[in-house]
């Protein structure tokens, strides 16, 4: 019976989208809580809502899919539980913008109806993310889909809300906190990133209230908030200062003195002036300070980040200074104040100062500490277990030197503001009488916007309270602020499952198996499931995390639309084909080490599977006629050596996926596919197939499936496209033969070792390497047909070559002679033979008269300038105290290997160079 053929040329086009379709209908990715294998289960980090697929969401559910690919086809239970987080503040401004192009806005509207005109957008626009992750082969449990904002979540967010509160978990209070005058919402720490800035330093002078002409020098790179100063600090311990602890300085601009307060936290007596003014309602150190003190805290900004009238008033500021100060954004209010200290004579100094300058997360504004009534959780009480997870190993991380930065964090961490003052996310389930809390409720006078000041009393509860407790009366206002969208994602490998309902899939997939997730998200994400899933079953929520580097440009600079540099993935699929960016992600997932892509990478991976097809299409057209399966010693060489070489593939390449190394695993495949397989294998073959009734093309032929078959399921969960469907062409094994996908993973079989075939196939390699070396300095034809003298002074290595030489001649393109010589220092060999010398074997090539010995020499002067300069470059790396110290273990022994492979080839030039110019002499 005939084969099925392939095409010509592999066409992605052709393939992904019919196999995608193919794999979901037939329901492979479904995961079952009565499947008898082991589990295996991951959670997918939920994509926005918003989203749109970009490199880092690629290379992250790469890898995910990898390993689920690998774990299913292992036989275990696996489920990848898909689905989106409802981003709270970027789904709230996407709204906002089409509102604002419509001409209205979220406050015209109200919250009622702005919430549903979220969801009417969501069902409309959101989950494109999802089909582009369908194109990217993910294959997620897609009946399980899970949003944040569904109702089963939500129940799970309100119950470990009231819980956390009913533990004293949870409070609320009137603190200093990380505020973006654009989105107009809290942010925790973590959500302020932090960059390099060039600013000011404004020496301003405070003088004392009794002696005003005795001045003390503050060094502000903010002048603006001065104007809420309640203290200036010095360190207790300062001689120059300490006797002036309890005086009072006047506050330039303002009709307020202010306290000097001794305080050796604050104060660095060895920094600037060793004068240090304290603004509580501006400054998280000086909040403290403020605490420590007892100083009150003066708010002079509003939520816009504008001078504040009524806090300037508060703060006693000067009406002239009030009347042109009002209402002025900081960045336009900070020039004017400059100027109005100047003129007054408090100015002394203004100097260039780097600074770091904290900014939003999402929308890049920088970020005003400010204070304000918010929700917090007490997280030290839930960081402690967390922390013994990780040191005990119940959860580990991948690579192992972010334990140091994970416990370093956690140690240190503050209490985390959950309350966001936007309308889109879950609303906090806490009440407010109106009767009890009268004259701390604020609305506006349509009622369709309202805030809760500090002091309020709250009621926490599943459902709206009937009575109030306290004066039994029934009119209540819900607290207007939702949480934080990363509380409800710290819920997701539970909540995602059933809880806290005990569902058979939580019994049956909690916790999950692996994270893989971003280093950008260790401390938003990773910390905050670990302590939520302890403190609320009891268990961690993941055994191993393993944390992927970042995707940079192939210059390792981010990449950003204003840059240029910018990969589209789903521009690269659609030109190289999903598989090309699968295995070019995997391959260059290295541990702590960022990714630097360039499009080059992505195409050679896509001549990595023209190969595997040219490949197929060669093994197709000679699987014709009968094959015979014989136990593999009972094999030809080339076929027990490349069974051999699979075998320890295998073996390498689950070790390595065991370990989260898939750029070792992506290594190991492609060299054995392209270099073993495909241009040492098949091209030793050939012979043999050409006899086509002969017992060893038989047997061959049977080799040839196996082993190829093999190396596909092998692949499979890098490149499931292309292995697909190549694999359908090929006679089925026996089972069910209806996708590669759901065929059992390779594994080492004893039986192929043949560790004799492999010294075997060393010998035959190093012959035909230095066979065409020789060739190609003498610029012989590869049609030519030489005499090849190969010469040895060790009996075993004589014996092999012999046994070899069919192969020899075959692939050196040639008659080949071999002797056995008992001196190593005499070959034998004419003069007008070069030599080529790898151990203890030597080939030959005869010059003949044809060959120009100057341009042999000349190309061989060229090929040892490069090498000798490879090794140099190779050399100085190993050198750099920082390469090494930096550089994982298995780089460093790569850079030694090719440093090893170039000093031979190096030696073989010399040699060969030697020989040349003796050869030419000779001519002379």
């Amino acid at each position: 019976m005939a084969s099925q053929q392939l095409e010509k040329t592999y066409d992605p086009k052709q393939v992904e989208e019919r196999w995608y379709q193919f794999w979901t209908e037939k329901g492979f990715f479904h995961a079952s809580v009565d499947h008898p294998g082991q589990v295996y289960s991951i959670v997918i980090p939920p994509p926005n809502v918003t989203g749109s697929l970009h490199i880092g969401h690629a290379l992250n559910n790469t890898l995910q899919d990898i390993l689920i690919r690998w774990r299913r086809m292992q036989g275990r239970n696996t489920l990848w539980m898909p689905g989106m987080d409802h981003a709270g503040i970027a789904t709230q401004n996407v709204v906002e913008r089409k509102l604002m192009e419509e001409g209205t806005s979220r406050e015209a509207l109200g919250r009622e109806a702005f919430i549903k005109r979220v969801w009417e957008w969501k069902a409309q626009s959101g989950g494109t993310i999802l089909l582009q992750l369908k194109r990217l082969g993910a294959s997620c449990d897609w009946a399980r889909l899970r949003f944040t904002m569904d109702e089963g979540l939500s129940k799970a967010v309100r119950e470990v809300f009231i819980r956390l509160h009913e533990d004293g978990l949870i409070y609320r209070g009137e603190r200093l906190i990380n505020w973006c005058p654009r989105c107009l919402t809290a942010l925790s720490d973590i959500e302020v990133e932090h960059e390099e800035a060039k600013g000011k330093l404004y020496h301003i002078e405070y003088p004392l209230a009794d002696d005003p002409k005795i001045r003390l020098v503050v060094a502000t790179t903010r002048p603006e908030t001065m104007l809420g100063d309640t203290a200036v600090a010095v360190h207790p311990e300062d001689p120059r200062y300490n006797h002036l602890i309890g005086k009072r300085v006047k506050l330039p601009l303002t009709a307020r003195d202010i306290p000097i307060v001794g305080d050796p936290i604050l104060v660095d007596r060895e920094f600037g002036t060793g004068v240090v003014k304290i603004t509580p309602g501006h400054d998280f150190n000086d909040f403290e300070a403020g605490e420590r003190h007892r100083l009150p805290r003066l708010s002079i900004l509003d939520r816009h980040a504008r001078l504040d009238p009524a806090g300037l008033q508060a703060a006693s500021v000067e009406e002239p200074v009030i009347r042109e100060m009002a209402s002025l954004p900081v960045g336009k209010a900070r020039p004017k104040i400059e100027h109005l200290l100047k003129a007054r004579g408090f100015l002394t100094k203004v100097e260039d100062h780097k600074m770091a300058l904290g900014k939003c997360y999402r929308c890049k504004t920088v970020v005003e500490p400010y204070l304000s009534p918010q929700w917090f959780v007490k997280i030290k009480p839930l960081a402690e277990p967390a922390i013994k997870a990780v040191e005990e190993g119940r959860v580990r991380l991948f690579p192992e030197g972010w334990v140091s930065n994970y416990l370093g964090w956690m140690r240190d961490i503050k209490d985390w503001c959950i309350s966001r003052q936007i309308w889109w996310g879950h609303q906090i389930p806490a009440w407010y009488c109106r009767s009890c809390n009268e004259d701390a409720i604020l609305e506006t006078a349509s009622k369709k916007s309202v805030s809760i000041a500090a002091g309020a009393k709250p009621i926490v509860a599943r459902t709206a309270p009937a009575h109030c407790p306290d004066c039994s009366a029934s009119e209540f206002i819900r607290d207007p602020d939702v949480l934080d969208t990363w509380f409800s994602s710290a819920l997701w490998p539970f909540s995602t499952l059933g809880w806290p309902e005990q569902t058979p899939e939580l019994k049956t997939f909690y916790p999950t198996s692996t994270l893989v997730t971003g280093l950008d998200i260790l401390f938003f994400w990773v910390a905050r499931m670990i302590m939520l899933g302890l403190k609320f079953t009891g268990q961690v929520p993941f055994r191993d995390v393993y944390i992927h580097a970042l995707v940079r440009d192939v210059e390792g600079q981010k990449m950003s639309k204003s840059k240029g540099n910018v990969i589209d993935p789903l521009s690269v699929m659609d030109q190289y084909g999903t598989d090309a960016l699968r295995f070019t992600l995997a391959s260059m997932a290295s541990p702590s080490r960022d990714i630097k892509l360039a499009e080059e990478r992505i195409e050679g991976y896509r001549n990595f599977g023209n190969k595997i097809w040219n490949a197929a299409r060669f093994i197709l057209m000679n699987l014709d006629g009968p094959r015979e399966r014989v136990q593999p010693k009972d094999r030809s060489f080339p076929d027990r050596w490349i069974l051999s070489r699979l075998n320890s593939s295998i073996l390498q390449v689950n070790d390595s996926l065991q370990q989260y190394r898939f750029d070792q695993a992506s290594y190991q495949m492609y060299q054995f596919i392209w270099h073993e397989y495909c241009d040492w294998y098949l091209e030793l073959i050939k012979p043999t197939l050409q006899q086509k009734d002969s017992l060893e093309a038989r047997r061959t032929r049977q080799t040839l499936i196996e082993s190829f078959e093999t190396l596909l399921r092998l692949l499979h969960p890098f490149m499931p496209f292309i292995s697909e469907e190549i694999w359908q062409t090929l006679p089925k094994p026996t089972g069910d033969s209806q996708s590669i996908m759901i065929q059992r993973y390779p594994t080492p079989l004893p039986e192929w070792d043949a560790k004799d075939a492999q010294i075997h196939f060393s010998t035959l390699e190093r012959f035909v390497t230095l066979a065409r070396t020789g060739r190609n300095l003498l610029n012989y034809s590869p049609a030519k047909n030489l005499t090849l003298y190969g010469v040895t002074y060790n009996q075993d290595e004589f014996n092999r070559l012999e046994s070899l030489k069919p192969y020899l001649e075959n692939l050196s393109r040639g008659s080949v002679q071999i002797d056995l010589k008992n001196d190593r220092y005499d070959d034998g060999l004419a003069k007008d033979v070069l030599r080529f010398v790898a151990e203890s074997m030597t080939v030959g090539l005869r010059v003949e008269g044809e060959v120009d010995l100057q341009k042999a020499l000349q190309r061989t002067v060229k090929q040892l300038a490069d090498v000798t300069e490879e090794i140099d470059r190779l050399a100085k790396k190993l050198k750099n105290a920082d390469f090494v110290a930096k550089a994982p273990p298995e780089v460093i022994e790569e850079h030694r290997q090719r440093v090893m492979r170039a000093n031979h080839e190096q030696a073989l030039l010399q040699s060969s160079q030697e020989q040349l110019q003796a050869l030419i002499q000779s001519r002379i």
